[in-house]
C-alpha cells in the first residue's frame, strides 16, 4: 500500500496535468508514443529522453498557465522549437517525470514595421519563413544556417545561434531589439520594444538569449532588419592554407569597403564527404587542393553595382600574391548555391559517414591557424589515424574542429577517446583565449566541460541567477548549469 505523501504527490501532479491538458485543449496536448518519439531525441541521436507528455500551447497565456501549473507541482519543463540542438539542449532527460513544451503552434508573424526595420514574430516561426516575410517587405533578416527550413526562432535566440553571417551582422542576440518571456512562475514578461536606445536600467532581454530555456521561455521576438541585399557575388577559392585564408580575410574586408558577409574554410576532406554522399553536388575547380575558402561580397546599394569588380580584383592580387591558388566566380544564383552545398552539407556527409566528435569552438581571427595546428598536433598524440574535418566561420574565429574516425575503423573504440580528444582540443581554446562553444550552446553535451573550464566566479553569478529565477529547477533542469 502506497505511503500517504505519495498517494498526495500522485493527486497534485494528476491535477496538474488535468490543469494542463484544459489550458491547451485536445489540439494542444498527446501521450501518444508514436506522436511524441521524435520530440525526445536530438538530431545527432546523442541523447534519448522520456516525457509524461508532449504540450503544444497556441499562445503566449496558455504557455503562462502551462508553466504556472507545472511550477506549483515541481513538473520539470524541457521547452522545443525545431529540436535541431545539436548539445541535447531541447531533449528531455531519462527520468521521464516532466513535459516537453513544444513552440510549433505559436507561429504567427504579430507584425512589420519597415520604416522601424523590425519584425515582431513567435517563437514558433521557422527561420527561413522570417527571412522570407522580410524578403517581401524588401528587407533582410540575415540569420542564416544549415537547419533554416525547420530550426525555430525561438530556439535560435534560446541558443545565441550563430550561422554563416556573424561576421558582418552579428549573433543572435545582436539581432533583437525586444523580447516576451515567461518567467518560470508563470509570469509574462512584455518586453516586446523595437528600439534601439533604451537605456533604462538592466537589458534584461540578455538574460534570456542563450540561456537555453533554463531562465524563461521565449514567446516572441522584435528583430532588426536591414536593407535588402541588391546584388551578392560568390567566389570559390583554394588557399595554400588556413594562415593564407586569414589574410585573405583582411583583405576583402578592407579592399570591398567592408562588403564581405561570408568567409566559409573547408579542407579537402569536407568536399569529398559531401561530394560522396549528398546527390547533386560537385566540384567547383578542375584540379585538387587541400583548403578552401567560400568568400562571398553583399552590397545594398540601388542602381548598378561594382561588387562583381571589388571581387575580381581582390582576387587577383591574391593570386599574384600566393593567397589564392585558384578560384572560380559564381555567374549565376544557380551556381552560387551549388557552392553553398559543399558547406552547407558538410555536417549531414559527416553524419553518414559514421562516428564523429565535434567541437564548436572560437579563438581570435588571430589566432586560428595557430590553433588549428596546435590542436592537431594533441589530437594526434591521442590517436594517429584520425581524420580532421576542420571547417567552418573563419570570419568570426568560429571552427567546428571536428574529427572523423578513421576510415574503415572502429567506431566505439573511437568514440570511447571522446573525454581524451576533449581535452586536446579545449585545453588548446582555452590557452588561447577562446571559447568551447562558439555557437551551439552547452545544453547536455557540454555541461561538465562547463564546469570544467569556467572559472569560478562566472559559475557563482550562473547559479545565483538561476536559484533568483527558477529556485525549484523546473526549466530546462540537467541544461548548462
Amino acid at each position: 500500500m502506497a505511503a500517504p505523501a505519495a498517494v498526495a504527490a500522485d493527486r497534485v501532479l494528476d491535477a496538474a496535468l488535468d490543469r494542463i491538458r484544459t489550458i491547451v485543449g485536445p489540439k494542444g496536448w498527446t501521450d501518444d508514443a508514436d506522436a511524441m518519439r521524435p520530440h525526445l531525441e536530438d538530431w545527432r541521436g546523442l541523447f534519448k529522453g522520456k516525457a509524461r507528455m508532449l504540450v503544444r500551447p497556441a499562445s503566449t497565456e496558455e504557455v503562462a498557465g502551462v508553466v504556472a501549473a507545472c511550477n506549483e507541482a515541481g513538473i520539470p519543463i524541457t521547452p522545443q522549437g525545431g529540436n535541431t540542438s545539436l548539445c541535447g539542449a531541447s531533449t528531455p532527460d531519462e527520468a521521464g517525470d516532466g513535459i516537453v513544451l513544444s513552440l510549433a503552434r505559436m507561429n504567427r508573424v504579430r507584425g512589420l514595421d519597415a520604416a522601424n526595420h523590425t519584425i515582431t514574430v513567435e517563437a514558433g516561426c521557422i527561420l527561413a519563413d522570417v527571412q522570407a516575410r522580410a524578403a517581401d517587405a524588401d528587407r533582410y533578416f540575415p540569420l542564416s544556417l544549415a537547419a533554416e527550413g525547420s530550426c525555430m526562432i525561438g530556439g535560435n535566440l534560446s541558443t545565441n545561434a550563430g550561422g554563416t553571417n556573424v561576421l558582418k551582422y552579428g549573433n543572435a542576440r545582436e539581432l533583437v531589439l525586444g523580447l516576451e518571456v515567461v518567467l518560470p512562475d508563470g509570469r509574462i514578461w512584455n518586453g516586446l520594444r523595437g528600439l534601439r536606445k533604451d537605456n533604462t536600467g538592466y537589458d534584461l532581454k540578455q538574460l534570456f538569449l542563450g540561456a537555453e530555456g533554463t531562465l524563461g521561455i521565449i514567446t516572441a521576438a522584435v528583430l532588426k532588419l536591414f536593407p535588402k541585399p541588391t546584388d551578392v557575388r560568390s567566389a570559390f577559392c583554394a588557399v595554400p592554407d588556413i594562415a593564407s585564408a586569414v589574410t585573405l580575410l583582411g583583405r576583402a574586408r578592407a579592399e570591398s569597403g567592408d562588403a564581405v558577409e561570408t568567409f566559409e574554410f573547408m579542407p579537402r576532406l569536407v568536399i569529398d564527404l559531401v561530394l560522396k554522399h549528398m546527390p547533386d553536388t560537385e566540384d567547383p575547380l578542375q584540379e585538387r587542393y587541400e583548403q578552401y575558402v567560400l568568400l562571398e561580397l553583399v552590397s545594398t546599394a540601388s542602381g548598378e553595382s561594382d561588387l562583381g569588380a571589388k571581387l575580381e580584383a581582390i582576387l587577383e592580387s591574391a593570386f599574384e600574391d600566393g593567397l589564392v591558388l585558384d578560384a572560380a566566380i559564381s555567374q549565376s544564383e544557380a551556381q552560387r548555391q551549388e557552392f553553398w552545398k559543399l558547406r552547407e552539407n558538410a555536417s549531414e556527409a559527416q553524419k553518414i559517414e559514421g562516428a564523429s566528435i565535434k567541437h564548436d569552438v572560437s579563438v581570435p581571427v588571430s589566432r586560428i591557424a595557430e590553433f588549428y595546428d596546435a590542436a592537431w598536433e594533441r589530437v594526434q598524440k591521442v590517436d594517429g589515424d584520425v581524420r580532421l574535418v576542420g571547417f567552418g566561420h573563419v570570419g568570426d574565429g568560429n571552427l567546428h574542429y571536428n574529427l572523423q574516425a578513421p576510415e574503415g575503423g572502429d567506431g566505439k573504440a573511437f568514440m570511447a577517446k571522446w573525454e581524451r580528444f576533449n581535452r586536446a582540443v579545449h585545453d588548446t581554446v582555452v590557452e588561447m583565449g577562446g571559447s568551447i562553444s562558439a555557437e551551439h550552446g552547452i545544453g547536455r553535451l557540454k555541461r561538465e566541460e562547463l564546469a570544467h573550464y569556467k572559472d569560478a566566479v562566472s559559475l557563482d553569478l550562473m547559479r545565483t541567477v538561476k536559484a533568483a529565477l527558477d529556485p525549484k529547477g523546473i526549466l530546462n533542469p540537467g541544461k548548462v548549469i
